[in-house]
């Protein structure tokens, strides 16, 4: 598979110009990320720098359960569109369901598919038939060739608008290793 630039908004990633993928973890708040956005943007804009605002609805995979994990699919992607519109910037944000996929294809310029749910094929399906832009975080457990399945998936599913985000690998416990070569 040849790569080739992928257009989200106004943004392209692979194209001539480099492209960030920049923002809070978690919504903590509505003012929290509006004032978060606006702060990017602006350095972005100075700087000359393409970028693509992120923020998750829900960390689902919290280390713990009494974490903070965020407002909700709904709210977050009403959040997060209303930044988008008003400050003419891509967003995107995880999904971890099909169900999510679906709402969030509606609002969001790139659904994001977490390292650890890289290979649902019933996630890869829902992103994909939203025919949105999707990203996909490559999971630490996967070697960067065994992408090819997934670009596969969701090529089969009618969407070829995609690209990974390397993660690394796992090297011991707890210990991300990013391989450069894989990239």
């Amino acid at each position: 598979m040849k790569p080739k630039p992928l257009k989200v908004g106004s943004v392209t990633i692979g194209g001539e110009r480099p492209a960030l993928v920049l923002g809070p973890c978690v919504i903590e708040s509505e003012k929290f990320v509006w004032r978060m956005a606006k702060k990017i943007a602006e350095i972005c804009s100075v700087e000359d720098v393409d970028f693509i605002f992120k923020a998750s609805y829900d960390k689902a995979n919290r280390t713990s359960v009494r974490s903070f994990r965020g407002m909700g699919v709904e709210e977050g992607c009403q959040i997060l569109a209303a930044i988008g519109y008003d400050l003419k910037i891509p967003v995107t944000t995880d999904v971890h369901s099909p169900a999510e996929a679906k709402i969030a294809g509606k609002k969001i310029d790139m659904l994001q598919i977490p390292a650890f749910l890289c290979r649902q094929t019933d996630l890869l399906r829902a992103a994909a038939e939203t025919g949105r832009a999707i990203n996909v975080k490559k999971g630490q457990f996967l070697a960067p060739w065994d992408v090819r399945n997934i670009a596969e998936k969701l090529i089969a599913f009618g969407n070829a608008q995609f690209c990974f985000t390397e993660r690394g690998t796992t090297f011991g416990y707890n210990n991300l290793v990013a391989d450069m070569r894989s990239l």
